[in-house]
């Protein structure tokens, strides 16, 4: 997965506008495009989506901070581009809105319990003491899973402009 100098500058702005996005929508708790923007990146760079997904947490951690709350972001964009590459068309014609409003809506419902191991690890948390901290945060699992479906409008068109933008790139 090698790349190129300008993949390289891609991925950093698309890094850039990942965490730029999160820290706008702070405003609205649990509601971003961060799921979007890993899904638009996974349809049309795949593999190679790894690096912006990265070098956004790369960036979270850098300005927020390198807390416990961090550790899990190290799985939870992955799991998200995993789904991605395994559940959508490589293509990106044969893939239907509803498909990426689903994926990106079900990462944000699970997103509580995916998050929940680490928790559990971290702070010594029994299997009651993970299954308490899921229940305790389901409303906000709620919040976060419609709103990823309902942003989840956004994905093709983000990933047709940046597919265009990508063909007007190689023309020179």
């Amino acid at each position: 997965m090698r790349l190129t100098s300008k993949e390289v500058a891609v991925f950093g702005m698309l890094a850039g506008l990942m965490f730029a996005s999160k820290q706008i929508m702070e405003v609205l708790p649990n509601v971003h495009l961060l799921g979007v923007f890993t899904i638009t990146i996974t349809l049309v760079y795949r593999k190679k989506a790894l690096y912006p997904i990265y070098g956004f947490v790369l960036i979270q951690g850098l300005f927020s901070g390198f807390a416990l709350w961090w550790i899990p972001y190290l799985y939870l964009w992955t799991i998200l581009w995993g789904a991605a590459m395994v559940l959508l068309p490589r293509e990106l014609d044969r893939v239907k809105p509803l498909q990426v409003m689903l994926l990106c809506a079900a990462h944000g419902y699970l997103y509580g319990t995916l998050y929940a191991p680490a928790q559990a690890l971290l702070f010594g948390l029994d299997w009651k003491g993970m299954l308490t901290w899921i229940v305790a945060g389901l409303p906000w699992d709620f919040v976060h899973g419609t709103s990823n479906f309902f942003c989840g409008l956004l994905i093709l068109p983000l990933a047709r402009a940046l597919r265009r933008a990508e063909g007007y790139a190689l023309r020179g």
